[in-house]
């Protein structure tokens, strides 16, 4: 009994602020305005924020190296799959592969194993993520920018990474990680304030982020119908390869603690990166409105499929 309260009280808050975030947009309390500068806010401060103290305090190991690989790896396996599905299940929508690989770890990802597992153990799902991150900023925006505008030049690129708060953040921790800084920066003076800033700002993260997931889910009929079978494909193929993954190489292989398991799984049912949208050219209206289904469809899924696998893992 005393478990399964503890289950539940850490999977309601996940639902009851993405239902907050549904009832704030219904009731027009948030303006989408709002919501926007509460994303920014999200994405440039509050996130970076917790990600540089995460990698400042996490463990670095070389066998988190093979992770890094497998997961950038299995992105590029994936964006594969969708040319090569493009064919066959869209082949009018150009941006059907950038739907099959990719994960939103940022927006999504951090909030729903920091709020099942607490903000303490995001050292894990950050590991675990870094081939991902790696693989967004340099991959699947190249792609999606030769798609948007044409040939990119590579420097280009390479000044968007490197501009990144969520990027810079992750180098910064490791850099002061590598240097056993982390309790230099806790107690010297005028660090220490600033440490304990980014700790207020890192707090933010869980409960804007599902605040804002849930006023954003939104579609309609005629677009779950376009957007399932893209959903159920893409999920179909990724719930058992994380299941896999668990098996043979975070618990076998390698023999990383279960927590790696729980961070692998959360970050493989994710669904496609939220950036998709906002790299599109404005006139493609319709392409636009069948990617944000998507993207709204599955992220009630990946939610569902999450909490589902919490209970039961944590019940184990």
């Amino acid at each position: 009994m005393e478990q399964t309260s503890q289950i539940l009280n850490r999977v309601l808050p996940i639902l009851l602020l993405i239902l907050l975030g549904s009832w704030v947009r219904r009731n027009k309390f948030l303006s989408p305005g709002t919501i926007d500068d509460l994303r920014k806010l999200v994405v440039n401060l509050a996130l970076p924020s917790v990600l540089f103290i995460t990698f400042l305090q996490i463990e670095l190991k070389l066998t988190y190296l093979v992770v890094f690989v497998i997961i950038f790896v299995l992105c590029l396996a994936l964006l594969g799959l969708g040319f090569l599905l493009k064919t066959r299940y869209a082949p009018n929508n150009d941006y059907f592969p950038f739907l099959m690989t990719g994960f939103e770890y940022g927006m999504l990802g951090v909030s729903l194993f920091g709020g099942a597992y607490g903000l303490e153990k995001l050292g894990t799902i950050a590991v675990v993520a870094l081939g991902h991150e790696i693989f967004i900023w340099f991959v699947f925006l190249a792609f999606l920018l030769t798609k948007r505008d044409g040939i990119q030049d590579s420097r280009q690129l390479f000044g968007t990474f490197l501009k990144s708060p969520v990027i810079l953040a992750i180098l910064l921790g490791i850099f002061f990680n590598l240097l056993g800084f982390q309790d230099l920066l806790y107690q010297a003076p005028i660090s220490g304030g600033v440490m304990l800033v980014l700790q207020f700002l890192g707090n933010l993260v869980v409960p804007l982020i599902l605040l804002i997931v849930g006023y954003s889910i939104q579609f309609d009929q005629q677009g779950v119908r376009s957007a399932l079978p893209v959903v159920l494909t893409r999920l179909l193929v990724l719930v058992p390869l994380a299941l896999g993954i668990n098996f043979f190489l975070i618990c076998g292989w390698l023999g990383l603690e279960p927590i790696f398991e729980a961070a692998l799984f959360t970050l493989l049912v994710l669904p496609p990166p939220f950036i998709i949208p906002l790299y599109m050219r404005p006139e493609l209206v319709e392409e636009k409105h069948y990617v944000n289904n998507v993207l709204a469809l599955y992220t009630i899924f990946s939610i569902g499929i999450y909490i589902v696998y919490f209970i039961v893992y944590q019940g184990l």
